[in-house]
């Protein structure tokens, strides 16, 4: 929706401006705010103007038709329709391994100690001479309400599951990485709308987390296949010292270390959730 439409449907011009983009974090103390997005700092609204939801905007239709084939595989965590690979990565259960396809050579692996917590950490495994090696584990922030495998819009939770790493982007210019990049100039002031100005970097870099969303899209793309009720605008984005609205978080050198790592022709993965479902 563009500016000049949300202006003629009479929307504020600062709403208009968090209408533009889709992403979660915290509220300007550090909390999260019970009338923010569930994901989406964008998609925040002062509480007087939450009238759809969580989100200040209608939801829109899941696809249909020829989209239904990837909707169904791609963003929902089921097995993967071709050889599964055939070196599990160390520690992950069955369920989630049967969900990494033989073509991939890295897995970025994100667990928390219980389902209810929002601290966790992010481990960033690459296949090389016939195995699996941990290049690097970060400490990272999920869900305020932990992790949830059937999560709903606004419920806190960040999805359980194993997803494709597919576009990135941000308000900053791209830091190396070889994914499609796209740079939006919108991201500060959007975050400053949402929490306030001491969040205005959070989304200065971000991967999409492919949670029912398009890949090949820019992250703040607010097509959602599997209906608007689920959430979306999960990402890896900056760490704000707190748990998120969805996201996974984490500090910006090693975000950047990410970014720069990882590989599209390696078709990479994120295995995420509580270590006691995901890992065996």
């Amino acid at each position: 929706m563009s500016d000049g439409v949300l202006r003629r449907a009479g929307v504020p011009a600062l709403l208009a401006c968090a209408l533009l983009v889709t992403a979660c974090g915290a509220d300007a103390d550090g909390g999260t705010d019970e009338s923010s997005a569930a994901e989406s700092a964008g998609f925040a609204a002062p509480a007087q103007q939450t009238s759809f939801g969580d989100f200040a905007a209608p939801a829109q239709d899941s696809p249909t038709g020829a989209d239904s084939a990837w909707t169904t595989s791609d963003q929902t965590g089921t097995e993967a329709t071709g050889p599964v690979h055939p070196v599990p990565v160390p520690g992950l259960a069955k369920e989630f391994t049967d969900q990494i396809p033989a073509e991939t050579s890295q897995v970025l692996v994100a667990t928390s100690p219980t389902a209810a917590s929002e601290k966790s950490s992010l481990s960033f495994y690459e296949f090389t001479d016939k195995k699996w090696k941990k290049l690097k584990t970060f400490d990272t922030h999920n869900g305020s309400k932990g992790w949830l495998k059937d999560r709903r819009e606004g419920d806190k939770t960040t999805p359980i599951g194993v997803f494709t790493l597919s576009d990135a982007g941000g308000f900053k210019a791209n830091p190396g990485t070889d994914l499609p990049y796209t740079q939006d100039d919108r991201l500060p002031s959007s975050a400053t709308v949402a929490y306030g100005a001491d969040y205005e970097s959070v989304f200065d870099y971000i991967i999409a987390i492919d949670y029912n969303r398009r890949p090949g899209t820019p992250p703040t793309d607010k097509t959602r296949p599997l209906g608007w009720e689920k959430g979306g605008g999960i990402w890896l984005h900056l760490d704000h010292d707190s748990g998120t609205n969805g996201c996974v978080t984490l500090d910006e050198a090693d975000l950047k270390w990410i970014m720069r790592t990882i590989d599209p022709d390696a078709h990479p993965r994120i295995a995420m959730g509580p270590a006691p479902e995901v890992k065996k």
